[in-house]
């Protein structure tokens, strides 16, 4: 079965981002408790490329159809899990990248929605926020997507974040769906 074409994130509005993100069906992979059955020998690489048996998964759709059956486990493991079977996951750094953004609004009613590299897309806000750990000089932000899932989000995009950041009154930070989310400070 093909997988639905991807939206282009720019020629629609926010809330028919937030609506096409609330209709996503995904499997529930929070009721299913099959039987570990060892690893997948899949990788998820920092930058978002899926690998199995040490070689890239060149076919956009096995990717988008692995990560809807992804899990985060109660002691941080990952799985990919059916109703009949459990396999481990390697994940580098986070299962999904935040590869595009788009801002609608200004100030406490901004909304910024995000496009992950599998083609989801989250609107940032109470349930889905965004965090920001130390790395260095710099900051590695995170979105919440699902379940204890997070995307880092691609360079480029923090780029535009910090952008918004810096104009905000006060304290550096990006409100989004009613929520003020604060950068750290450096040290």
């Amino acid at each position: 079965m093909p997988m639905p074409e991807q939206p282009d994130l720019h020629s629609l509005s926010l809330a028919e981002i937030a609506k096409l993100a609330a209709e996503a069906k995904l499997p529930p992979v929070d009721k299913w408790n099959p039987t570990h059955c060892g690893h997948s020998d899949m990788r998820i690489a920092r930058d978002g490329t899926w690998f199995h048996g040490g070689s890239p998964i060149g076919r956009e759709a096995m990717v988008r159809l692995f990560s809807t059956i992804l899990r985060r486990e109660p002691d941080g493991g990952y799985v990919l899990v059916t109703p009949v079977e459990k396999l481990d996951i390697e994940v580098e750094d986070a299962p999904f990248v935040a590869v595009e953004m788009r801002r609608e609004g200004e100030g406490c009613d901004a909304k910024l929605a995000f496009r992950l590299n599998t083609g989801d897309l989250v609107v940032a806000g109470p349930e889905h926020g965004l965090r920001f750990e130390p790395d260095g000089d710099a900051l590695r932000p995170y979105l919440h997507v699902r379940a204890g899932l997070e995307a880092l989000v691609a360079r480029s995009v923090y780029y535009e974040l910090a952008e918004l950041a810096l104009e905000a009154d006060g304290e550096p930070g990006v409100w989004s769906d009613g929520h003020f989310f604060t950068l750290p400070a450096q040290s």
